[in-house]
């Protein structure tokens, strides 16, 4: 079983930065795609920003430009980088991993969700 913890957040002005990091533990053959979204009350949750398992980046246009992701494949950790951060940024923040998983001498392809986690800019 593959598990991700994150941490980063916290409460922090307009205008200020945060880290959001997501480790990942268990038996895990490789990654493919990770990707951060998040969740804003009474709305529906929206992809932040996703790394492909090329290495290729996307964004949504609201985070382009002040937000970028990254990840170390030997730590199996990732991050969210999270600079110039605006009120309507106020979220939770959940990481997802589309990875490979070992199990004995299978391979099985599964997606994972972080636990959540919450970012709060005051104006």
């Amino acid at each position: 079983q593959v598990q991700l913890v994150e941490s980063g957040g916290g409460l922090v002005h307009a205008g200020g930065t945060l880290r959001l990091s997501c480790a990942a533990s268990g038996s895990i053959a490789s990654w493919n795609t990770t990707a951060w979204y998040r969740q804003a009350p009474g709305k529906e949750r929206e992809l932040v920003g996703a790394i492909s398992g090329g290495g290729v980046t996307n964004y949504a246009d609201s985070v382009k430009g002040r937000f970028s992701t990254s990840r170390d494949n030997t730590k199996r950790t990732m991050y969210l980088q999270m600079n110039n951060l605006k009120p309507e940024d106020t979220a939770v923040y959940y990481c997802n991993v589309d990875l490979t998983e070992k199990r004995g001498s299978f391979f099985a392809r599964r997606v994972y969700w972080g636990q959540g986690i919450q970012v709060t800019v005051s104006s």
